[in-house]
């Protein structure tokens, strides 16, 4: 009985200092957008659309954290990085599917880990809008990214244990393909 109070107890300091609750993705009243800063602007549909959610075996789990907004942050740095000066590119994000998902049939002890097999490839679908100074639009339209060989590609790296690896990845090869030469 003592044991179980003390977990109880435990559970409830630790959520206290965490801030006291835990960042849902879906929030509706959470921004859909970054905030403006230089030729980059994205921003973001709702994401209990996206196949990340909708799809996954652990739902709950897959709303928790920040991911849409780490993700969209990654996406602007890579383009603005490689956009060539004077052009704006806007991007609406409009789904995004992580790599690997949850198998909660595995057990209590795993439903909470994202497993990463080759069926459970990375992709994200977005909208471009590439402008030049003058307002001109230059290109325009969906993009799909996807990797169905993230495992076999990004074992390599030691980086591969990082959080949204696979995305961030799969991000910066798109956009050294989209935008062929560096900003200068």
């Amino acid at each position: 009985m003592a044991r179980a109070f003390a977990a109880i107890l435990l559970a409830a300091v630790l959520t206290a200092c965490a801030g006291g609750s835990v960042r849902d993705v879906t929030n509706p009243d959470l921004p859909r957008a970054l905030p403006e800063a230089g030729a980059v602007a994205v921003s973001w549909t709702d994401p209990a659309q996206f196949s990340d959610l909708a799809r996954s075996g652990n739902r709950w789990e897959s709303r928790r954290g920040n991911w849409v907004h780490d993700l969209a942050e990654h996406l602007r740095d890579a383009v603005a990085a490689r956009l060539p000066a004077g052009e704006r590119a806007e991007i609406v994000i409009t789904d995004i599917r992580r790599a690997g998902d949850y198998e909660p049939w595995l057990g209590p002890n795993l439903q909470d880990v994202r497993m990463m097999r080759d069926i459970y490839w990375p992709q994200l679908t977005l909208e471009l809008r590439r402008t030049d100074a003058s307002g001109r639009v230059l290109d325009e339209g969906e993009r799909i990214l996807r990797d169905p060989s993230y495992l076999t590609t990004g074992l390599q790296s030691s980086r591969s244990s990082q959080p949204l690896y696979y995305e961030k990845r799969m991000i910066d090869e798109w956009a050294r393909r989209e935008f062929p030469a560096p900003a200068r």
